[in-house]
């Protein structure tokens, strides 16, 4: 970008200023067209660029200049877009990193979410079979209760 700059100021005197043209006049140009199509007769360039029907006035150099000019700004233009792209693919590829990372981490808690409701369904078996020990247990403190009376 700074050395664009400094190419664009070192080459200021390129660009193709009013001055550079004072025989050209759009109105002129356009009034002219306007004239021979009113006459029935298509411009000669009619189907050519724009640059070469008005290159009749203006001198070689002169456009020459705007079309560096032009270069400098598409250039300009096409940096500023590549530099958009670039920023663009960083920011994908961290929110891809971000969720990869965050796949990452919902298989790691569904593990986990597995492993304890595992761990819960044979709490819920120990606990049952815990129970019925204790209720053989109290039938048998009442029976022994029964005897020793």
């Amino acid at each position: 970008s700074s050395k664009i700059r400094n190419r664009d100021v070192q080459s200021a005197d390129d660009v193709a200023v009013l001055e550079d043209c004072i025989d050209f006049s759009l109105a002129k140009t356009i009034s002219q067209t306007e004239d021979k199509l009113q006459k029935g007769g298509l411009p000669d360039c009619l189907g050519d660029d724009i640059i070469p029907s008005v290159g009749n006035e203006i001198r070689a150099e002169a456009q020459i200049r705007l079309l560096k000019a032009k270069l400098r700004v598409m250039q300009e233009e096409l940096d500023s877009v590549v530099c958009e792209c670039r920023k663009k693919d960083d920011e994908n590829q961290n929110l891809k990193s971000q969720l990869r990372d965050a796949e990452e981490e919902k298989s790691r808690l569904q593990q986990t979410i597995s492993v304890q409701h595992s761990q819960t369904e044979k709490y819920k078996l120990l606990s049952q079979e815990a129970n019925k020990k204790s209720e053989g247990l109290q039938q048998e403190v009442v029976a022994l209760e029964k005897v020793l009376r």
